[in-house]
């Protein structure tokens, strides 16, 4: 018998991201220990709550005693329906609710089960370097490669899609992309959907398109959904969320639309795994759908809050001496590492700005290596702070990079 002792942790977890997140959190908690007043710029996590009428119907749903059964993954609730007619409503697409659409726990429940549902161990994906940490971690999940894509400033963010190599196109099972992008902020048009859809048609790849933030879009900006090109739902699906358009995020709602094919592979593989999303969760979530499609009601859009929000931020941010552009969508700045006016024993990276950053005047970024290796030297910062906090952190930030 061996003397080794077995371990009761598998090696892929070694692999579903990046340990700086870990590190962020223990950053923040020392730095609170030590009397800093916190200032919370690293998840994206709304900080505003869902509408009245929305919480209002989860309320009065919470309380029904019909809602306490297994949602049901295959049917269940009209959600489907009500998210069909918004994308008709919002991006003119059509789209059969009861085969084009699946309902999730939110897109990142989709984005984390997508690969199995659609690859077998040893196949390939194309992914974004940087990218949200979920990308890479699925594909680790399911035992499928990741080629990296390379997003970078002198491209505007937008992968070169001629540069990779047509064995590398040949060998995908599919593609993933998100714009507007998290963390870098990006935006596509449709004619880069266009050649994409093109590309991926030639080497019969899958695009997914991961949509979270297409209600953030600012100065007039509204993100096309890439089932707008035609002949798109042959060849790609598309992951929607609540969370961020909503202000849904813990209510764990979302869905992807598209080819029937893959929305029925992560459907079966779901119906395996869970037993869908809480039934009044789907009614508050129809809720929300059904007031964003209703031009008499005033409900204040998402997009204009973190415009506004981004506006303070940043004129502030440069008055202070970090120079950095505008975004035209999400609730994130992507920041290039500011011109440090003092120095450490060791280099300014984006994880020393940002630890040291956190300890001296208790703001949070995240380090952009958390992305991927694209991401170095530069930090993610999340608008999700009232006005006066976001003042006062760029304030804070501003002395930190003059070192007084």
């Amino acid at each position: 018998m061996s003397n080794d002792k077995r371990k009761w942790r598998s090696e892929r977890l070694s692999q579903l991201g990046s340990s700086i997140f870990a590190e962020v959190a223990a950053w923040k908690m020392a730095a609170a220990a030590s009397g800093q007043d916190i200032i919370d710029l690293g998840i994206g996590s709304p900080d505003k709550p869902p509408t009245p009428a929305v919480r209002q119907v989860l309320s009065e749903a919470v309380l029904r005693s019909d809602m306490y059964a297994y949602p049901a993954t295959r049917s269940g609730l009209p959600f489907k329906s009500y998210a069909a007619e918004w994308m008709k409503h919002r991006f003119g697409v059509e789209l059969d609710p009861a085969h084009e659409i699946v309902t999730l726990l939110g897109s990142q429940d989709g984005l984390a089960h997508l690969a199995m549902a659609l690859c077998d161990p040893g196949d390939t994906a194309l992914l974004p370097n940087p990218g949200y940490p979920i990308y890479t971690a699925s594909l680790a999940l399911a035992g499928v490669e990741a080629v990296l894509m390379p997003l970078r400033e002198e491209n505007e963010y937008m992968p070169d899609l001629d540069g990779i190599a047509d064995e590398q196109w040949d060998n995908a099972t599919f593609i993933l992309l998100n714009y507007p992008n998290n963390p870098i902020s990006a935006v596509a048009d449709l004619g880069f959907f266009e050649r994409l859809i093109e590309k991926a048609r030639k080497h019969d790849v899958l695009v997914v398109h991961d949509l979270a933030y297409s209600e953030m879009g600012f100065d007039g900006c509204e993100p096309p959904s890439i089932l707008q090109v035609p002949g798109a739902l042959e060849q790609a699906v598309e992951f929607h969320s609540l969370s961020k358009s909503f202000n849904m995020a813990g209510c764990r709602i979302g869905y992807l639309a598209g080819n029937h094919e893959a929305v029925g592979a992560l459907r079966e593989l779901k119906a395996n795994i869970d037993y869908g999303v809480f039934d009044p969760i789907q009614e508050a979530g129809i809720a929300a759908l059904r007031e964003a499609m209703d031009d008499t009601t005033e409900v204040p859009k998402a997009g204009k809050l973190y415009e506004h929000r981004r506006n303070l931020f940043i004129n502030t941010l440069n008055e202070e001496g970090w120079q950095v552009s505008k975004p035209k969508a999400t609730m994130f700045v992507w920041a290039q590492l500011p011109d440090m006016q003092w120095s450490l024993d060791v280099p300014w990276t984006s994880r020393t700005i940002s630890q040291e950053m956190l300890k001296r005047t208790g703001v949070v970024v995240v380090p952009g290596e958390a992305f991927g290796t694209e991401g170095e030297g530069y930090v993610r910062i999340a608008l999700v702070e009232e006005d006066d906090r976001l003042i006062e952190a760029a304030k804070r930030i501003g002395r930190f990079i003059r070192g007084e």
